[in-house]
């Protein structure tokens, strides 16, 4: 039986994840398959999976099998209606070999808030949580150690009806799927800053890790690309100045000693797990974070002016990427990444945090013996 230590989290929450939850394991591993020397981001997935379905009251058969394909009607309810929420999570090994998850926990309370936002129903924590620690436990040796390198997971959730009528669905099917995947930006990237086409407005899903944000933003995203830009950096849609988010990060500038992002207050942008990290890492490195509005009109003035020390994005996937150029109408801010010193201590300092090199002081990885 397979046992795994759950110390320090609600432990009846965890126990009833080893009752729930039916274990099936692979007679026939794939990990020979990968070239752990040269992981591509998303592109691999290890020997299991979680799934469950939730039939308009429970949460019910809940089973970690062997990964393989769904079968879905063609009338299910996510491919017409868009009802399809998830989340980005990693997981790390720390100095003594043990698995550790980043912040499941933030994950987990901004899963069920995009679940709320999206007329679905909440995951319990013993599914969620339970379940995952479990998925990971099983999953142990998929987990790289080389530089940038994690085991990514993808806990997502879908409506399940089998009915074309406009209304959420009664019943959903949630899994969680692992990745073991390499760095997501492997150089430097270059920002177009889109005030054409607009992702999110207040009142809307800006703020849920919904399908469809993602969905929407397609097509700009490859406009851009066609330009040799690797993302978009998007403006609010009412003045078409303020920075919200790129296409998979929060935004960071370094503007003399204070570190600028912007505020959440508008329900337009992610409230990154990565981006409050990298928050508190730097009050640590004595700069002033300043979450606020932040128009791009004061970063070009900061760039003329010789202020602009750093532009990067932080997310899961992408961890702290580098922007070498930021494109705004007539401007075309060039950097040198070379010379982020507050970018690459960052850096220095979550890889620590999450790998066990450095004292998890607030608590932030969860360990599993």
């Amino acid at each position: 039986m397979m046992v795994v230590d759950y110390k320090g989290v609600n432990a009846p929450a965890m126990e009833e994840a080893a009752k729930r939850i039916k274990v099936s394991k692979t007679t026939q591993s794939r990990i020979g398959e990968v070239d752990f020397n040269n992981l591509v981001f998303g592109k691999k997935y290890a020997d299991h999976m979680l799934v469950a379905d939730f039939d308009g009251r429970d949460w019910h058969d809940a089973q970690i099998l062997p990964f393989q394909n769904l079968s879905i009607s063609p009338s299910n309810a996510a491919w017409h209606y868009g009802q399809a929420i998830f989340e980005g999570i990693k997981a790390y090994k720390d100095q003594e070999g043990r698995p550790m998850i980043f912040r499941p926990y933030d994950n987990y309370n901004r899963f069920n808030l995009s679940a709320e936002r999206m007329g679905m129903p909440s995951v319990p924590e013993w599914l969620f949580i339970g379940g995952m620690a479990r998925l990971i436990s099983l999953d142990r040796d998929w987990i790289p150690t080389g530089e940038g390198c994690s085991l990514y997971l993808r806990p997502f959730m879908i409506a399940a009806d089998e009915f074309i009528g406009v209304r959420p669905s009664e019943t959903y099917k949630f899994v969680i799927i692992n990745s073991p995947s390499g760095a997501y930006f492997n150089k430097p990237i270059k920002l177009l800053v889109q005030d054409k086409f607009i992702r999110a407005f207040p009142g809307g899903v800006g703020y849920a890790k919904a399908a469809g944000n993602y969905g929407g933003a397609m097509y700009p995203t490859m406009q851009a690309r066609k330009q040799g830009f690797d993302q978009i950096l998007w403006v609010d849609g009412m003045e078409h100045k303020y920075l919200q988010e790129c296409g998979t990060m929060n935004v960071f500038t370094i503007i003399g000693n204070k570190a600028l992002t912007p505020d959440l207050t508008q329900g337009t942008i992610l409230a990154g797990v990565t981006r409050a990290s990298v928050m508190t890492l730097l009050e640590d490195m004595g700069l002033t974070v300043e979450e606020r509005p932040v128009s791009i009109d004061e970063i070009v003035v900061a760039w003329k002016d010789g202020t602009l020390r750093e532009v990067f994005g932080t997310g899961t996937a992408a961890s702290v990427a580098y922007v070498e150029q930021l494109d705004y109408k007539e401007h075309s801010i060039r950097l040198d990444p070379s010379h982020y010193d507050v970018g690459a201590e960052v850096i220095k300092r979550l890889d620590a945090i999450r790998t066990g090199k450095a004292q998890d002081a607030r608590g932030w990885n969860f360990v599993i013996n």
